[in-house]
């Protein structure tokens, strides 16, 4: 049995070698998952010999429409010694149709890790400078782990307040749209009690949350006065609304915006400076990085999604997810994204502007508060 303390593949591997090794971890019968040692029979190419670059992964299908009805037994690697197996299962939001499931045991961890470093240099709150607020949804989402966990590295304490953003889509979707608006009062009530009553220093929110937030003056004043730390995720925000966020609702406090979902991971606002917001032609002022190299996003052409389109350019998110844990080659997201050049510090590319990508009928994704 392998070390489970062990890693197959790190950072510190050249490209090639790190896709390289992690093949062999994931397609060899001593430590695959059964899920893909399995789906290797239905392959028509090696991925032990095959695919030897990240470009090679390509060649992979999309599996994550799989992971809606596969057992989730037969996503872990068995080169995991059960001994220190501890692994947890989670769900997507269900933006597209029935939830996909995940298994996670320590890769996302280690994201949440480099994470809060990034936070910190935007001037999130540290150790013994107050609790965390997450307002947003708690299991079988994966969200309310990591921003427990990113309190946790600081030692202090999370409140949660959670909401289920399926039966908020739904509403929105059948045209029920005032039973969404009292979801969220209910929501804030909620918050404005642990505001009210403990030091809460670091708040975690939606952009539609904070909206509804910043329109009730009484809880906006408490935000003001005690929130020294902002962080949005989980819907998309317009320009002109982030603008307001960070320089007149909130304009003493660090606001911070995290991009990700359950398929890829975390992938936050890059820090600002000459090695961070360096967006290049296109001027974009949060630009989004995820976490090197396990977690990739590429902007694809919508109507040829292997062709990447140019920095400055407006595509389609399709992600990959190669860790130790978990391996999804590759899936198209349903984002609309602009591509950013990489910096020295952070060599993966940047992404900016997220919105909801329009499908077909020129209709767009459902996004609710989350």
């Amino acid at each position: 049995m392998i070390d489970s303390t062990a890693e197959p593949f790190g950072a510190d591997l050249a490209p090639d070698d790190f896709v390289q090794a992690a093949m062999r971890w994931h397609f060899s019968p001593a430590t695959g998952s059964p899920f893909w040692v399995k789906r290797a029979a239905r392959l028509d190419f090696d991925p032990l010999t095959d695919i030897r670059t990240w470009a090679d992964l390509d060649r992979f299908p999309d599996v994550s429409e799989e992971w809606r009805d596969v057992p989730v037994d037969e996503l872990v690697p068995v080169g995991i010694d059960r001994g220190g197996w501890d692994f947890q299962v989670f769900d997507s939001g269900g933006t597209t149709g029935r939830p996909k499931r995940i298994v996670e045991s320590r890769s996302r961890r280690n994201g949440v890790l480099w994470v809060s470093e990034v936070l910190a240099e935007h001037g999130i709150p540290g150790e013994d400078e107050g609790h965390w607020l997450h307002i947003g949804p708690t299991g079988p989402h994966i969200v309310g782990r990591s921003v427990g966990l990113l309190a946790q590295l600081r030692r202090t304490f999370c409140h949660y307040i959670d909401f289920d953003p399926r039966w908020v889509k739904k509403a929105v979707k059948e045209g029920l749209r005032d039973e969404a608006g009292r979801y969220v009062r209910h929501i804030l009530a909620q918050a404005q009690d642990v505001l009210s009553t403990q030091p809460v220093s670091v708040l975690f929110a939606t952009p539609p949350v904070l909206e509804a937030l910043a329109a009730d003056e009484k809880l906006l004043d408490l935000v003001q006065r005690k929130v020294r730390g902002i962080i949005w995720a989980g819907t998309s925000v317009s320009p002109e609304t982030l603008r307001a966020f960070e320089e007149e609702i909130f304009p003493n406090t660090p606001v911070v915006g995290l991009y990700g979902n359950t398929m890829m991971g975390i992938a936050p606002q890059r820090p600002g400076g000459p090695e961070g917001l360096d967006t290049g032609a296109g001027g974009e002022g949060c630009v989004f990085v995820p976490f090197h190299p396990f977690s990739r996003v590429t902007v694809v052409d919508p109507d040829n999604p292997v062709v990447p389109v140019g920095y400055g350019e407006r595509g389609q998110a399709r992600i990959s997810l190669v860790t130790r844990d978990l391996l999804l080659p590759w899936t198209l997201e349903r984002d609309s994204v602009i591509r950013v050049e990489p910096t020295s510090r952070y060599p993966q590319d940047g992404l900016a502007d997220v919105q909801p990508l329009t499908v077909d009928g020129g209709s767009s994704v459902v996004e609710g508060v989350y």
